[in-house]
């Protein structure tokens, strides 16, 4: 049986997991839905990236087709923008969002945006805590390890989930930006306009807004643990 305090956690994960849910629910409809509406350039999400990245005289990223759905990203260790099929041959609105989104991280990549650079450099210690928060939280909040070790695990524990908090929350600055960019570029391109501007900005907020959700359950989390420390502190 399950403790209180593991108990708890369960729940906020679940609570969260639903939230994330509806809004990656509402990512893919809007993706669907833009997905019908033709760019009237003809233009491929591959012919766009291209246009983006040309632009902004960024000549050393390739653009690759990658596999899978909503699997679009910016790789800045090599330099790629990797587009998911539907993306790299699409020739609508939503295609178009996407990657100059993704061209967007590759612009701040280029102009030594910030928050990009400490999200990256984060990368390899996020990747350690992440991997051992499961653990963490099953030595210490299911009761696995009590008293003076319990409180030092526990310790160890909001130390973990407070790296991948603030690297949750770091994304958030980056993906706004980058979509920013691309809706900044869209329009001053003439590449999408109007409509085609209005479905692009829809699209990519339901997108943020994912990044969102799991920020915000992150944070709330880290917030319960922190309390359960003071707690056990009493």
């Amino acid at each position: 049986m399950l403790s209180g305090g593991y108990g708890v956690y369960i729940i906020i994960t679940l609570v969260f997991a639903g939230i994330g849910w509806l809004a990656s629910s509402k990512l893919k409809s809007a993706f669907e839905k833009y997905s019908r509406v033709p760019m009237t350039s003809g233009m491929s999400g591959a012919e766009v990236a291209q246009r983006m990245l040309s632009y902004y005289n960024i000549n050393d990223v390739r653009i690759v087709a990658g596999q899978g759905t909503l699997t679009d990203h910016y790789n800045p260790t090599t330099k790629t923008v990797n587009l998911s099929p539907a993306v790299f041959e699409g020739r609508n609105v939503s295609a178009a969002a996407v990657a100059s989104h993704e061209c967007g991280h590759a612009v701040q990549h280029a102009e030594g945006y910030a928050w990009l650079q400490f999200r990256s450099k984060m990368v390899p210690v996020v990747q350690i805590a992440s991997r051992f928060q499961s653990i963490l939280l099953m030595l210490t909040v299911g009761g696995i390890a009590g008293g003076f070790f319990g409180q030092t695990m526990l310790l160890i524990t909001i130390a973990a989930f407070a790296i991948t908090t603030l690297f949750s929350l770091a994304t958030l600055p980056v993906e706004f930006d980058a979509s920013r960019r691309a809706l900044k570029w869209l329009e001053q391109s003439g590449t999408a306009t109007g409509q085609l501007h209005d479905g692009a900005k829809d699209a990519l907020w339901w997108a943020a807004m994912t990044y969102v959700v799991a920020a915000l359950s992150a944070l709330t989390i880290l917030f319960w643990l922190i309390l359960r420390y003071m707690g056990s502190r009493r």
